[in-house]
């Protein structure tokens, strides 16, 4: 298994996927915030069947997210790769960390921007190994812990951040000339 351990290596890994660990590790504080589940009768949240902890490996988390991300209904213009960053081991929990990167392509500016989706998938060292895994995700710049077949993913996130990304880039020109 090509794995990657962000503390032997002492890797800088972002904010995102950091914040995203400390509140998986301290969700049963009840200061953590995750999303509630959309309770619109007629809303039919996409998920996949996760494979179980026993027969996970890197390989089948990135594909699995693949599938995940492929049920949001979002337009063809966005296109995204996945990539697998590290992983960390707690005293009762594996995390296996992923980035999504989005952008929207046209043939007059390819790379308009990029967004990321921070997806970890947790391995729980005490639970049965026929469970499935657990898999949260966090947009780019954001606080609210996704978990799939909870949460109805909005394209308008993406954009969210890629405008703010503009907005700061712009400002930031202004302030250099």
């Amino acid at each position: 298994m090509e794995e990657v351990n962000r503390r032997s290596l002492n890797l800088n890994f972002t904010a995102e996927s950091a914040q995203l660990e400390r509140i998986l590790l301290g969700r049963h504080r009840p200061t953590v915030r995750e999303e509630k589940v959309e309770n619109s009768a007629d809303c039919n949240m996409s998920n996949v069947n996760w494979v179980v902890s026993k027969d996970f490996t890197i390989e089948v988390g990135k594909r699995q997210i693949g599938e995940y991300i492929k049920t949001w209904e979002m337009p063809p213009c966005w296109l995204y790769s996945l990539d697998f960053l590290y992983s960390t081991e707690e005293e009762h929990h594996t995390f296996y960390h992923y980035r999504a990167r989005f952008s929207t392509s046209t043939p007059r500016k390819p790379i308009q921007g990029t967004a990321g989706v921070y997806f970890v998938v947790d391995i729980s060292k005490v639970k049965p190994p026929t469970l499935p895994v657990e898999v949260h995700f966090i947009v780019e710049s954001n606080r609210l812990v996704h978990t799939p077949g909870m949460t109805r993913f909005k394209e308008k996130w993406l954009a969210d951040v890629i405008e703010s990304k503009t907005l700061l880039r712009r400002a930031f020109d202004l302030s250099t000339n």
